[in-house]
């Protein structure tokens, strides 16, 4: 079968690789569509710690049951629609047994220590199964859309977080594809009152605001935000404030333009080679500021993602604006890099 792998930095191999086979407590799948992200640009150019070569990459997974090994539990079959989830919770130390499986302490994941979805055919292990990671897409839900449910995931996780409520000033940093999930979470779930969308790139602004309308567009590169932010708010600054995108400035300005008793979620990590901030503790303290990190996304996040598309309160397929075939899967890793499309996905 055709697959992509990584071998290392700057090393990755269209291949034809044998197809797996399925153990008795594996699931094999066919893989209809593995959409990508910044974090497999990210893989490309650095790799990853815990990327073990040669490996398939891709981590935002759906397919088609093929086969269900003799000792799997459930009433999976061949032929069902499913979504895979990336970050698997061992779902037994203290914080998965707390609930906070999305901050698992032995956390692995798809693509990473286990073959992904740039491939034909694909193993969901046994440690996906364990914990419930293998989701039933719902009736009128494409895979193509499926595939978006694992950032969709890590979105909720960051926004259930925050405590959103009806009326809130939302300032989200980063037109990306996972700003843009932002921007409909926050209207379609939270019911937020005005969502300011805000990037240094204009051409990928405007593809974003006219895909999902928020209330304010800004271009950060031509005025002071901060300013801005409170010019808009009379003074009182931003409720809530989501930095999806990985620039040290865009944390430090979240912290000034927030508003009195402001919840920050500093949703996109830092270069590795460049993780601190300058940060005013006195703003933290006066203001009683709530500063959240945001972690991937645990495997409830994943079926309520589902659950929110098939409802129609945030759809995500006029988010996928570029499908790839696999053979031609080199491609979308400069389409991402370059912001030429919103969400891309690529398809076997």
């Amino acid at each position: 079968m055709l697959a992509l792998r990584f071998y290392a930095p700057e090393d990755l191999r269209l291949e034809d690789v044998p197809e797996p086979t399925c153990g008795t407590d594996e699931v094999k799948i066919r893989v209809k569509n593995c959409s990508t992200c910044g974090t497999d640009v990210k893989i490309r150019k650095n790799g990853h710690q815990n990327l073990t070569p040669p490996r398939i990459i891709g981590h935002e997974i759906a397919g088609e049951v093929v086969e269900v090994g003799s000792g799997v539990a459930g009433d999976w079959k061949p032929g069902d629609r499913v979504q895979v989830i990336a970050a698997v919770p061992c779902g037994k130390c203290h914080e998965c047994r707390k609930g906070w499986m999305a901050v698992c302490q032995n956390q692995t994941s798809v693509g990473y220590q286990y073959d992904g979805g740039f491939a034909e055919y694909m193993i969901v292990p046994r440690e996906v199964l364990a914990v419930d990671g293998m989701n039933r897409i719902p009736d009128g839900v494409g895979f193509a859309e499926a595939s978006a449910a694992e950032p969709f995931a890590c979105a909720i996780n960051a926004q259930e977080q925050l405590r959103i409520e009806p009326g809130d000033d939302v300032v989200i940093f980063g037109a990306g594809p996972i700003g843009c999930l932002h921007v409909r979470i926050a209207r379609g779930v939270h019911r937020a009152g005005r969502v300011i969308l805000v990037d240094i790139n204009s051409e990928r602004l405007k593809m974003s605001a006219d895909a999902v309308q928020p209330d304010v567009v800004i271009n950060a590169s031509e005025v002071n935000i901060v300013e801005e932010i409170l010019k808009l708010t009379d003074g009182r600054g931003a409720d809530v404030v989501i930095t999806a995108t990985p620039a040290n400035i865009t944390q430090e300005q979240a912290v000034s333009m927030a508003a009195r008793n402001g919840r920050i979620s500093f949703f996109g990590g830092l270069p590795k080679t460049n993780p601190t901030i300058t940060l005013d503790s006195n703003l933290v303290h006066y203001r009683q500021l709530h500063i959240h990190g945001a972690n991937g996304s645990a495997p409830e996040h994943n079926r309520r993602a589902l659950d929110y598309i098939a409802s129609g309160e945030v759809p995500v397929a006029d988010l996928i604006t570029r499908r790839i075939r696999l053979r031609d899967v080199m491609d979308a890793f400069g389409i991402v890099e370059r912001g030429e499309a919103i969400k891309v996905t690529v398809e076997p």
